[in-house]
Order: C-alpha cells, then structure tokens, then sequence
C-alpha cells in the first residue's frame, strides 16, 4: 500500500489550503488515519489522528478551530481542510496510515505503518 499526499502549496495567512492524502494497493483496509508535521522536541507530531473507525478525530491544541480533517472511505482517500492559515503552519506535512492488508499468498493478515512522502505546505505573511 502507498500513500500519495498532494494539494499542499502556497497560502497566504488566513486563507485555505486543502492537501489529501489517497491510499492505493489491493486487499487492504485504513484502520486509523492522521496528517503529522514537524514539532518541537519530535521529528513529528499529531496535527489531526482519525481514529479507527472514524469514531473520533482528534486534533493539536495549534490548530482546533482551524483545521478540518475528513475521510471518504470509498476513495482511501483523507484530507484535512486548513483555514485561517498562520505563519507558524508552514512545514511538511506528512500522512500516516496504520493499515491491515491481505497477504494474497497465504491469505494472513499483516497490520503496519505507513507514511507518505510529505507535501510542503507554506504560509505567507
């Protein structure tokens, strides 16, 4: 399974930016789904973590109110609506994916990690 993250780019501060991040493979399931971003003291840090089952979404202290994570099922695909951007969102926003897949082979089921390759978001003042 990889994972594809697009839609990061330039804002301006409080505008909006929508990255997605789509899952692709075959025989697998997203069980929790979160966007991360470098944070101090952490190579990277929870910016919005939909838990498994979509029961709830958490998000950072920095960004509640601001920020909007979803998830289309039938796409694999997550997204996370950035509103009323601010300087100190610039980075490089990462997906994981916690993943079950089916090993086709041998029918067995493997669960893991998996991280996108990143896309740069950028705010402009």
């Amino acid at each position: 399974v990889q994972l594809v993250e697009s839609g990061g780019g330039l804002g301006q501060a409080g505008g909006s930016l929508r990255p997605s991040c789509a899952a692709s493979g075959s025989a697998f399931s997203i069980n929790a789904i979160g966007w991360y971003r470098p944070a101090p003291g952490k190579q990277r840090g929870v910016v919005a973590l939909i838990t498994s089952g979509g029961g709830s979404i958490n998000y950072a202290d920095s960004v509640k109110g601001r920020f909007t994570a979803s998830r289309d099922i039938a796409k694999n695909t997550m997204y996370l609506q950035m509103n009323t951007l601010k300087a100190e969102d610039t980075a490089v926003y990462y997906c994981n994916a916690q993943i079950t897949e089916v090993d086709l082979p041998t029918a067995k089921l493997k669960e893991y990690d998996r991280w996108g390759q990143g896309t740069q978001v950028t705010v402009s003042s």
